[in-house]
């Protein structure tokens, strides 16, 4: 009698995705002994009071909100801090999608990329993290690498910059990529000699085409391939979508399965139903590529195995009887989808 339900909150999340995408969390760490509160969350630039903040701290939150995400968490920790764990720490439980620290520099900067890592690679959450300078060579981290941005009367380094990046990628929607998504208030940088390479080895940077500033390619700092995280991984976009299902399936389980549905065969089949309308949603909205058989289903091998480590005579059980097996308070399950990317690349031959 379930079904139903789930399979109506599986087909929202699935018709919403596109506007949610659009409307993500940025979390800025600033060091700041202004005022003595340690968390704030502004949802627009109108509740930034300046009395809260140094000129230069408020002038990085209205960067990030020029980005348009749907809120900013910001962690405050006083000038005298040595590292950002304390910020870092608190961010942990909450809920957001990217990270920027304006001017953190030096040591910093890797430590907060392998908190990154590990939230990402053992604690399975979808943070991701803008940082200046750094090969860090996964996913979950943009590696910022353009210096001397000039706004008006002033220059930003890379690191200072990082919290407009972090805000143009929580606001941009999954019907667009960060490539070539224009910086209007920027009127020069420091531009790169070597465009192509540098993105080919995982930097973010800004070009100039001869009359704007713009990202020259949404790419994060992964430039090392394996057979689980291909050269779409590379993508931001893709990391972005990747996340959002990650996030709305782990969700949905969370909140309507874990402790209320009985883990029977059954049951596990009509949360696959669920999920499969879920990835139908995605192909009608093109998240998903309709030419592929984007399909959620029980992972039998890994349930075999399972059952091999509880004693089962395995050998003797047909593979639907191995899906059927009672597997404790334990669902396995895989799936296999392709994600759209966005328009970036022409090759067109002219014949005459």
């Amino acid at each position: 009698m379930g079904l139903p339900e789930i399979l109506i909150e599986f087909k929202t999340q699935g018709l919403t995705a596109v506007q949610r995408s659009a409307r993500g969390i940025v979390a800025l760490v600033l060091k700041d002994d202004t005022q003595d509160f340690d968390s704030i969350v502004y949802k627009s630039i109108d509740e930034v009071k300046a009395e809260d903040w140094t000129p230069e701290n408020k002038d990085y939150i209205e960067k990030t909100f020029m980005g348009t995400p749907s809120k900013i968490l910001v962690e405050r920790i006083p000038t005298t801090d040595a590292d950002y764990s304390a910020a870092l720490s608190r961010l942990k439980s909450k809920k957001w999608n990217y990270l920027a620290v304006p001017g953190v520099a030096g040591a910093a900067v890797t430590n907060i990329a392998t908190w990154i890592k590990t939230e990402r690679d053992i604690n399975k959450k979808t943070f991701k993290a803008v940082l200046p300078n750094i090969q860090a060579d996964h996913e979950g981290i943009i590696n910022f690498a353009t210096e001397n941005i000039k706004v008006g009367e002033k220059v930003y380094s890379a690191g200072e910059y990082t919290c407009r990046i972090a805000g143009i990628m929580a606001g941009l929607p999954f019907t667009r990529s960060s490539t070539y998504f224009a910086l209007n208030e920027v009127e020069s940088i420091q531009e790169s000699e070597e465009p192509g390479t540098d993105i080919d080895n995982g930097k973010l940077i800004l070009i100039n085409d001869g009359t704007r500033i713009k990202i020259g390619r949404g790419v994060n700092s992964l430039t090392t391939l394996t057979a689980s995280k291909g050269r779409e991984f590379k993508k931001i976009k893709i990391v972005d979508a990747v996340d959002l299902v990650h996030d709305d399936i782990r969700d949905t389980f969370n909140n309507a399965y874990v402790g209320k549905i009985i883990n029977s065969y059954d049951n596990k089949v009509l949360f696959m139903t669920a999920v499969n309308a879920y990835f139908g949603e995605l192909e009608r909205i093109d998240v998903l590529d309709p030419a592929f058989t984007n399909k959620a289903e029980l992972d039998a091998e890994s349930q075999r195995l399972y059952l091999m480590t509880k004693g089962v005579d395995v050998e003797a059980l047909e593979e639907q009887e191995i899906k059927e097996y009672n597997t404790d308070s334990k669902v396995f399950a895989k799936a296999n989808v392709k994600f759209l990317d966005a328009m970036e690349d022409l090759q067109m031959l002219i014949y005459m």
